[in-house]
């Protein structure tokens, strides 16, 4: 059987112990170099770059941070990360079908997923039949007509099962879910399900707003900035501008990480001349290494000792939120010493921290994945929103919520329409401007749809991009949930492992990407995004796509709901691929905030959607900001085992791997790294660089992540830190953030087992 886990092979461990405190400047500058250049001739380096992030641009296909609204750098307006995240679009390579022809599915399975991502751009649809063991050159007709004949075949709609990334632009994204609505199911997972759905839940029940409330000027008048489970050097690095910027401007900046991180210490701008020749800035005034999970009995703490000390802001909390008293009486139980014992910070480090928030009301707090994947995220990013309601820091300026989002559009999917869960006002909207009844009942999410086609009660996979695979908790049960179904298909840029753990039959469908210009029957298109502060943009290819027979994603699902559906519901399909000026002119009849769609996109940077939270405006079911009761319980584990946290190499961008190094912490050439406080190594009589399996063993079932190497870091005892994908086979599927199903990639309890010799 095709293995569904990168191959297990080292590739030469190098490990630097002094790296450097200092994030971006000069090594940024030559890896950006290194990785454009190295993917595509010059000259279209060159055009490529000038044309990133500018206004009417190319939107970065990399994370959600925003642009600046006014001037931006003609030379340079993105990062390290983006730049890798360009060479990898905007590459030369191929993979034709002749690649396709020369490795199996089983040998390419034996490969790195660095090496499937450097075969370059899919250029043809591809099919691999049940019984074949490679794939070959398919039609588009062919392609749509399959996937019709099988989706028509369906006993129920909800039998099929349509997957969206956050790569998809706000047309491609809304003509899906209108498709798959018409078609009869909200089957709609899709990655915010994995990342951000804790803060979606969190926000929308107190704020009545599941986004952030601040925007980038914001952090140029904030007084504190927290930031907490996030590491912005690499995964976010045009982030550290702004850093930079509220830090000269006054602004005292507090990280939260069980990592010390390096873009969190310190920031060369290499858009300065002090930037690449001096001594950068050293941002963070605090760090406090907290243990895995110990955020929410931190954050119990701060606001039980803000109470007792009377440092809240009772006029707003009066005049602006509901609940405080329920609040109030349950902060009373709880003990400021034995939560900071869990939470394991000083006394010292807590009572600095809670006196720069009782002197202060412009305080922003930002947070990713490392507060939103676990069992108490929803709970632990109320209390974040308990803290700031405390101190009156929502709906002013320079304070409020900052969630921030890891992929270019995964905000703006869930905007128009990307949701398992639909509103009765959405359905409702979709019913008057489309002439058809929505499907009422919800539809699955990431974990419930692995569930279903593990259980063979869903037939067909879809997916919108991304590589859900490799994306996904538990990876020897999604593969087999994916080799269930009768039909796979992928709409794709590069290779990944979900193209090789497939159905019975499997489909590669190659899409353009943001760099490609996209040339439809009324000339050359545009589509838009939302970034992680609400500003609708667009984005414009410059480049020739590197073949013919590549379509757009909007046209992609265009023809396929033509195919899938014909005339039904009298929706013109095929007309949206022709002129996405159509798809804008629905979502503005649809969408609340996109009035006039057309014309503030394309003036200036693009337009702000409406946000209630941030002018002061709360629509909870009380009508006011909502104070909530989060109860804390620590995660137990026995003697022997670790609480471990799965993150991202410098050297990726969520699945996908640019490289094998990982500069910020001293690693280089290889990814099956387990990182472990020296303490602990001392203990259990670990050595630098032992062989070690890594074994889950949660509901009575043993996981196996085989053949890592173990590395002392500065990291809490009784914590390991292992990349992703290598260790999501450890992810239990049924271990789930409450109230929000996402997996708990950041605190799984794990045991290591010494391999010999």
């Amino acid at each position: 059987m095709t293995s569904a886990q990168p191959p297990k092979d080292f590739t030469g461990l190098k490990q630097e112990l002094d790296t450097s405190q200092m994030a971006v400047g000069w090594p940024a500058i030559l890896s950006s170099v290194k990785h454009v250049f190295g993917a595509m001739p010059v000259r279209r380096g060159v055009k490529t770059l000038l044309n990133l992030n500018q206004k009417g641009g190319i939107d970065c296909p990399s994370c959600a941070w925003p642009d600046p609204d006014e001037h931006r750098s003609g030379l340079g307006e993105y990062c390290e990360n983006g730049a890798k995240a360009i060479a990898d679009e905007a590459t030369t390579r191929k993979a034709t079908p002749v690649f396709f022809q020369r490795y199996s599915v089983a040998e390419m399975a034996a490969k790195s997923d660095y090496w499937l991502g450097q075969q370059g751009r899919l250029t043809h649809p591809m099919v691999i039949r049940e019984g074949q063991t490679h794939y070959e050159k398919i039609s588009w007709d062919e392609a749509f007509g399959l996937i019709a004949k099988e989706l028509n075949a369906l006993a129920s709609p909800d039998e099929a099962i349509f997957y969206t990334s956050g790569r998809s632009s706000n047309e491609a994204a809304f003509l899906y879910q209108l498709f798959i609505r018409a078609f009869g199911t909200n089957n709609l997972p899709d990655c915010s399900n994995m990342c951000h759905e804790s803060s979606g839940v969190a926000l929308t029940e107190t704020l009545g707003l599941g986004k952030g409330s601040v925007t980038l000027h914001d952090f140029e008048k904030a007084e504190v900035i927290v930031i907490m489970g996030q590491n912005p050097g690499t995964n976010h690095p045009r982030m550290l501008t702004s850093l930079e910027k509220a830090k000269k401007n006054g602004a005292k900046i507090v990280a939260i990480n069980p990592l010390f991180e390096t873009g969190l210490l310190g920031f060369k701008n290499p858009q300065t001349m002090e930037g690449l020749f001096g001594k950068g800035t050293s941002l963070t005034d605090l760090y406090l290494q907290i243990r895995i999970n110990g955020d929410l009995a931190l954050l119990k703490a701060i606001c039980k000792q803000l109470v007792d000390q009377k440092s809240v802001d009772n006029e707003f909390i009066q005049n602006n939120t509901s609940d405080y008293h329920e609040f109030l009486q349950k902060l009373k139980q709880e003990n400021i010493e034995q939560l900071l014992a869990d939470a394991g910070i000083s006394n010292v480090q807590f009572h600095e921290f809670v006196q720069l928030l009782a002197n202060n009301s412009k305080i922003i707090v930002c947070w990713a994945m490392g507060l939103t994947q676990h069992k108490n995220s929803v709970a632990t990013i109320q209390e974040v929103v308990n803290l700031l309601l405390l101190r009156g820091a929502i709906g002013k300026e320079g304070a409020g919520t900052c969630p921030v989002r890891g992929h270019s559009n995964v905000q703006g999917d869930r905007t128009v329409g990307i949701m398992h869960k639909p509103s009765a006002a959405f359905n409702s909207a979709i019913e008057k401007n489309f002439r058809f009844t929505p499907p009422q009942q919800h539809g699955y999410d990431v974990v419930e749809a692995i569930e279903a086609m593990h259980e063979q009660k869903a037939k067909v996979f879809f997916a919108l991009g991304g590589n859900f695979l490799s994306a996904s908790p538990d990876t020897e049960y999604t593969a087999q949930a994916l080799r269930n179904c009768k039909l796979t298909v992928q709409v794709s840029t590069k290779l990944n492992r979900s193209h090789l753990i497939h159905g019975k039959t499997a489909l590669i469908l190659p899409c353009l990407g943001r760099t490609d210009k996209d040339l439809q029957k009324s000339g050359q298109q545009f589509v838009t995004t939302e970034n992680s502060m609400g500003v609708v943009q667009k984005s414009k290819g410059v480049l020739e796509p590197l073949s013919e027979a590549m379509m757009s994603e909007p046209a992609i699902v265009a023809h396929l709901a033509h195919a899938v559906l014909g005339n039904k519901h009298h929706i013109k399909w095929l007309e949206y691929s022709e002129n996405y000026a159509l798809i804008r002119e629905d979502i503005a009849k649809t969408i609340e905030g996109f009035k006039d769609y057309e014309q503030k996109v394309n003036e200036g940077g693009g337009f702000y959607l409406p946000n209630g939270p941030r002018e002061g405006n709360f629509k909870t079911s009380t009508g006011k900001a909502k104070f909530t009761v989060n109860s804390w319980e620590k995660i137990e584990v026995k003697k022997g085992e670790y609480l471990m946290m799965t993150i991202r190499s410098h050297d990726q961008f969520n699945t996908t791997v640019y490289g094998l190094d990982d500069r910020y912490r001293g690693i280089f050439n290889e990814r099956r790294i387990v990182f472990m406080n020296p303490n602990d190594m001392f203990k259990e009589n670990y050595k630098n660089y032992d062989k070690v399996d890594i074994i889950n063993e949660f509901g009575g079932n043993q996981r196996v992540a085989q053949s890592f190497i173990v590395v002392p870091y500065n990291i809490p005892k009784g914590c390991l830190a292992t990349y992703f994908p290598e260790a999501n086979v450890l992810i239990p599927l049924q271990s789930r953030a409450d109230g929000s199903q996402t997996p708990t990639s950041k605190s799984v309890v794990v045991r290591l087992c010494k391999i010999k010799g």
